[in-house]
């Protein structure tokens, strides 16, 4: 069981939030060395609290977007900012599963895809949606199929947008979230199923193509459901709360 989990993330990890070693607290995100629990790197650039963070799935650059307004782009390897990028509004972004282009959703209202090799020159493709006032996006996530992308929000409300045309293909409601958490909501790794927690502790499970609800599972969670990550190798997953439940596949004879 251990090495499954241990495949699900890399060694080290990527935390935002970070207090400085003068006591100063600032938007800094810090490299997390899982082995043995020390920072290896700090990652100074955002003025505001960072919102979305998403590692490359090919090589050592990851992405973050922060409430200043900015995406930014960064190497592992450096404490420099790559690439930067100023918006008209709060950005949610996550990287494409080829590593060559990422998705920006911008004021709950706009989701713009780039060219990671020529972001500078804007987006190549830009999708306006619907405005819904009673919710923001807090992440958006492409399938490992890269067909769709996810938009969760901290309302009772998902929608999975084709990735080519931006076209909404579903609408996923009907779980609690009163309280407007930022609940995060996940593929599974072959792409046929919207999954995501919910303020009562359980997880609610969608087919992907369909629409339909198929499952309604429940860990014994003591409150809202904020992560929920799939290992990208083997079928198991992890939700928490306060506490953390891993999940694994059952075989019916």
């Amino acid at each position: 069981m251990a090495a499954s989990i241990h495949v699900a993330f890399k060694v080290s990890c990527i935390v935002s939030k970070c207090i400085s070693v003068f006591g100063i607290l600032e938007d800094t995100i810090r490299y997390l060395s899982l082995h043995d629990n020390k920072y290896i790197r700090y990652f100074p650039g955002h003025s505001k609290r960072v919102t979305s963070l998403c590692m490359s799935p090919v090589d050592d650059t990851f992405i973050s977007g922060s409430l200043d307004k900015t995406i930014r782009l960064w190497d592992l390897r450096s404490p420099n900012c790559q690439g930067l990028m100023h918006l008209q509004g709060k950005p949610v972004c996550s990287f494409d599963p080829e590593g060559l282009i990422f998705a920006a959703g911008i004021n709950s209202e706009m989701v713009k895809l780039y060219d990671l090799r020529s972001f500078d020159k804007g987006p190549f493709a830009t999708f306006k949606l619907q405005y819904d006032r009673t919710c923001e996006w807090t992440g958006i996530k492409f399938s490992n199929d890269g067909k769709l992308i996810l938009l969760s929000t901290n309302g009772a409300a998902l929608r999975i947008l084709d990735a080519f045309k931006g076209v909404v293909l579903h609408s996923f409601g009907g779980y609690n979230n009163s309280k407007g958490v930022t609940l995060e909501a996940s593929f599974t790794p072959d792409s046929q199923f919207v999954m995501i927690g919910s303020e009562d502790g359980k997880i609610h499970v969608w087919n992907a193509e369909s629409g339909m609800k198929v499952a309604l599972l429940d860990g014994k969670h003591t409150g809202p459901i904020c992560c929920l990550q799939f290992n990208p190798k083997y079928m198991t997953f992890a939700s928490a709360c306060s506490n953390m439940a891993f999940w694994l596949p059952t075989i019916d004879d």
